[in-house]
């Protein structure tokens, strides 16, 4: 339910977006966006630099043997793969971009590749290769879009995590609920969030309030429309999203979440893992994680889908390959990217690492869709994500207008309304002014 990041461990390493306006606007300096496109030659050959995000060494066997496998399907290209740390990342592709230097073959977020592709730093893939839309699972290819682009994508997809919704069953026996019938709505959750207090006796809560995490992801699926159609501004301030923050100051003041996970963020696995709350993270990661780490809260946790709301939505992490929009080798850096996110090769990571492929042969295949008995919650929730990726509507996901400091700014306002410092409506209608202010500013650079 909650949109807390994917546990991520040495493999996905979430690119913060602290830098999206003040970085962005390091890279609108002149010229910035006048790159020269390189052309096709149809030739597939080159040395080109293939840069990855924390993936060595946990991951360096499987990405060799992909880079053998091209360079040996391509033996005019040559491949020279780099691995940097995820701390600093934004930084590091803001100096290499000014300097000129950025990869042939890049791995980015959802944030970071917006700090490029917005730049005119990336190459177009749906110009170059349009054809490849319906080889992804729907929603990922549109990842990759940006407002006032048209259909242009700046990225190939590469692996995708989805939200399920993970919770001790026993404790929600003991609070009175039924765990064959989970949540499915925001305000189902809630009503949930408060019986739960009620019969808790202050023994466990509900869930990590993290007002950060759970927007725009709880708007979005109440039906609050967060920006207008021009996508140039917020318009969240509507009677939802107030009933949202009253109703988040109700479950907090009547402890249906820890106190403390108002303002920062607790380790949500320990609590969880030591059974002091109902809800754990959102994240097929985190089931395997409580395997290792805590056995005996493993063997009462169950699996559902993501709470969707009223249209289906689900929120999904992912991550992509963008490709130099001025490299010397086009031709062997997109046949390179198309190969990496390939069904096969995204099928192989999944098996080696708690991730999905965005590539829909990928994740066609049966490796996805093995419940086993229903009873192991490892492998029914690799095959819930698998459901809801093929299924849902992908758009519950962080718009790239609502950067860091816009989430920062929101949340700012939400927390004084739900310690009691001021009211919701104030909150709500405050919060969206600071966030139109920030995003007027990014506008202007």
């Amino acid at each position: 339910m909650t949109r807390s990041n994917p546990t991520r461990k040495a493999l996905v390493v979430l690119v913060s977006g602290a830098l999206l306006s003040t970085a962005a606007c390091g890279l609108g300096g002149a010229g910035a966006g006048d790159t020269e496109e390189a052309e096709r030659t149809g030739r597939v050959a080159g040395e080109i630099t293939f840069r990855t995000l924390q993936l060595k060494p946990a991951f360096t066997g499987y990405v060799q043997a992909v880079i053998d496998a091209f360079e040996k399907e391509h033996p005019e290209v040559k491949v020279n793969w780099e691995d940097v740390p995820g701390e600093g990342y934004n930084e590091k592709l803001v100096a290499d971009a000014q300097a000129g230097a950025l990869p042939d073959v890049v791995n980015l977020s959802t944030d970071s590749f917006q700090l490029l592709g917005d730049r005119g730093m990336l190459a177009d893939v749906a110009k170059l290769d349009g054809d490849s839309a319906g080889e992804y699972v729907p929603g990922a290819w549109e990842q990759f879009k940006l407002p006032g682009k048209g259909d242009s994508v700046y990225a190939y997809p590469w692996y995708v995590t989805p939200e399920i919704l993970t919770y001790n069953r026993e404790l929600f026996e003991k609070s009175g609920l039924d765990p064959a019938a989970p949540p499915t709505s925001v305000e189902q959750f809630f009503d949930y969030a408060e019986q739960i207090a009620a019969r808790s006796g202050g023994q466990y809560t509900a869930f990590m309030a993290d007002p950060k995490g759970r927007l725009p992801g709880d708007w979005q699926k109440m039906g609050v429309p967060v920006l207008n159609a021009q996508k140039d501004r917020f318009t969240f301030d509507t009677d939802k999203a107030v009933e949202w923050v009253e109703r988040m100051k109700d479950l907090y003041d009547k402890g249906a979440m820890p106190k403390e996970s108002l303002l920062k963020s607790d380790d949500i696995n320990q609590l969880y893992g030591g059974g002091k709350l109902v809800f754990g993270p959102g994240s097929p990661g985190f089931v395997k994680d409580i395997k290792q780490n805590a056995p005996q809260v493993y063997a009462k946790t169950r699996v559902a889908g993501a709470v969707t709301g009223r249209l289906g939505h689900i929120g999904v992490y992912a991550q992509s390959l963008g490709i130099r929009k001025d490299t010397k080798h086009l031709d062997a850096a997109a046949a390179f990217a198309k190969w990496v996110t390939n069904g096969p090769n995204q099928v192989e990571f999944s098996r080696k690492a708690t991730i999905y492929p965005s590539n829909a042969r990928g994740l066609a295949d049966p490796f996805f869709s093995d419940r086993g008995d229903g009873g192991d919650a490892e492998t029914l929730a690799r095959a819930v994500g698998a459901d809801q990726l093929k299924t849902a509507a992908l758009d519950a996901n962080t718009p790239v207008q609502w950067t860091s400091q816009v989430g920062d700014a929101v949340v700012r306002e939400v927390q004084k309304a739900i310690k009691g410092e001021q009211d919701a409506r104030t909150a709500v209608k405050k919060a969206e002014e600071a966030a139109n202010r920030l995003l007027a500013d990014a506008a202007r650079g």
